[in-house]
């Protein structure tokens, strides 16, 4: 999840200056202080031609985790480093070895190394932590479905990526890619500020060319915010298109995992492989159903002909950000696309409805999780992960305290009617009353919107302060919908994303939309590397 904040633009964007501290505060200070912009702008490489280059035997697996492993040590590690990886997977080497040995091409990702949300299992001697000092010992030595698709496809696990801690759902006061086993992560096109989360160091990776692609997973934001604040593309799938099997859970409405990639190519290429039904989660009972060569309608003139609504009340108070929006309108416009702007609609009201269901869902879904985790693994319910937090003060709660915790002990049960009124009338309200409304105005194809303002300044006493509303993906995260987030441009340095949100199962209808705008935007724009020291 993304936290937020209600804080004014020139709040957001002021000089952030840090308290006086002692101990693990101090240490993060001064991490900060010595984060500086000033920043390389290489190309980087796209997933597919990685391994077009892999299956033409013009590059090798085992050589590309080598590249990859050295970029990780130049640019991650260290006090000045972006500390977007959390361990690398000490197989990786051996397993990219393997693959080079093999005669025949094993698969459409071959060879592709590619980094995890550390609240992924695989099955690789490396702990599952979600960010947390309680999970230290969680290693399940297990893969998750999404991962085993990924590795039956040729994938190589190179490592973990840190995350915000809990996906962000520990405290509503909570700075967005720090957690207490990685620290925080920073953004690589400016150090002091947010790299959003939850899937901080996933983005992170993909931008600062640590890694060719990585799996992230959103709950509401915690994709398309970190890719549009580190100028990547993200896709949160459709709830139920990709297993949520294997993954620490918040909420069994909103949650699902996906792809953050250099490319709307990559993106469509990842979403291929990890899409599919899993008996074990029977929230992907349709997806197979659903399953859509996503590469098919990747064309040049993808844009021609569509019906585009535009979301304008979701463009925030930032001018810059409206300056830019209008821009990627025009492209949208001469790339074919007809747009229609869509009546403004107030979400406020859903905003009650979905913390109370992600407050029930969490605490029901964390306690099944944890009562599976492996012996070493000592926390093994709510109460008892509240009572180590407690108890590890001074490691876990340096900045921020545990305050949706505590709520969701008192949240209702799952078969509560408070539970069940709030679910159905959050799905109400963002969908048939919301997208889909806005969908059936003028027959419309999908809707556009910036996906979040730029990033703002790190605050990890006050947490964070994304300020003046721009964007619409909870809207698509409430209703389950797919939500994708492109590199629109840059607003002083710092990436804005434009997100597509359409209906359920359109994830080839805003692929290709997506990647329309991303051939307009190629001649104004280039996604930059970032990180280099």
């Amino acid at each position: 999840m993304t936290s937020r904040g209600a804080v004014s633009g020139t709040e957001v964007f002021s000089r952030f200056r840090l308290p006086k501290k002692t101990g693990p505060v101090a240490a993060l200070a001064a991490t900060l202080a010595v984060c500086a912009p000033g920043l390389s702008r290489a190309a980087p490489d796209s997933a597919a031609g990685l391994v077009a280059d892999m299956h033409a035997g013009r590059l090798a697996p085992d050589d590309l985790v080598r590249r990859y492993s050295a970029r990780i040590a130049q640019v991650d590690a260290g006090p000045g480093g972006l500390h977007a990886i959390l361990a690398l997977n000490p197989d990786a080497a051996q397993q990219a070895a393997a693959l080079a040995r093999m005669r025949r091409v094993p698969g459409p990702l071959y060879g592709l190394p590619i980094v995890v949300k550390d609240n992924i299992e695989t099955r690789d001697d490396l702990p599952t932590t979600a960010g947390s000092l309680a999970l230290a010992g969680n290693v399940s030595h297990r893969d998750a479905p999404v991962i085993a698709l990924l590795r039956a496809a040729g994938a190589i696990v190179l490592g973990k990526a840190n995350l915000s801690e809990w996906a962000n759902f520990r405290s509503a006061h909570a700075s967005s890619g720090w957690s207490a086993v990685g620290g925080l992560t920073h953004n690589p096109h400016d150090r002091a500020r947010t790299a959003c989360g939850s899937s901080a160091g996933s983005a992170v990776a993909v931008a600062a060319g640590l890694a060719p692609a990585a799996i992230g997973t959103e709950t509401d934001g915690s994709i398309t915010c970190p890719a549009s604040v580190n100028g990547i593309v993200g896709l949160k799938p459709t709830v139920g298109l990709v297993s949520r099997s294997g993954i620490v859970p918040i909420s069994a409405s909103q949650d699902t995992a996906g792809p953050l990639t250099r490319t709307v190519r990559d993106a469509a290429l990842l979403l291929g492989v990890i899409a599919g039904s899993d008996p074990d989660d029977p929230a992907t009972a349709a997806a197979d159903r659903h399953h859509a060569d996503y590469l098919a309608g990747l064309r040049p003139d993808a844009l021609r002909g569509r019906r585009i609504g535009v979301i304008r009340f979701a463009q925030g108070g930032n001018p810059d950000v409206r300056v830019l929006f209008e821009a990627a309108l025009a492209r949208l416009r001469d790339g074919g696309a007809i747009l229609v702007d869509i009546p403004a609609f107030d979400s406020s009201a859903i905003d009650g409805p979905e913390l109370t269901v992600l407050l029930s869902e969490f605490r029901a879904g964390l306690n099944a999780y944890l009562a599976h985790t492996p012996a070493a693994v000592t926390v093994r319910d709510l109460p008892a992960l509240i009572a180590f937090n407690r108890a590890h003060a001074d490691r876990e709660m340096p900045w921020f305290g545990q305050d949706l915790f505590e709520r969701a002990q008192d949240a209702p049960a799952l078969s509560d009617p408070a539970y069940t009124t709030a679910r159905d009338t959050a799905r109400r309200l963002a969908g048939a009353q919301g997208i889909d409304a806005m969908l059936a105005h003028d027959h419309l194809d999908a809707l556009v919107a910036p996906t979040i303002g730029p990033a703002w300044m790190t605050d990890p006493v006050l947490g964070d302060r994304p300020g003046d509303g721009t964007g619409a993906g909870s809207l698509a995260a409430v209703a389950g919908y797919p939500h994708l987030s492109v590199p629109m441009g840059q607003v002083r340095g710092l990436p804005v994303g434009l997100s597509f949100i359409g209906p359920a199962w359109s994830e080839a209808t805003l692929l290709a939309l997506g990647y329309g705008f991303e051939q307009a935007s190629a001649p104004v724009q280039a996604t930059a590397q970032a990180g280099d020291r």
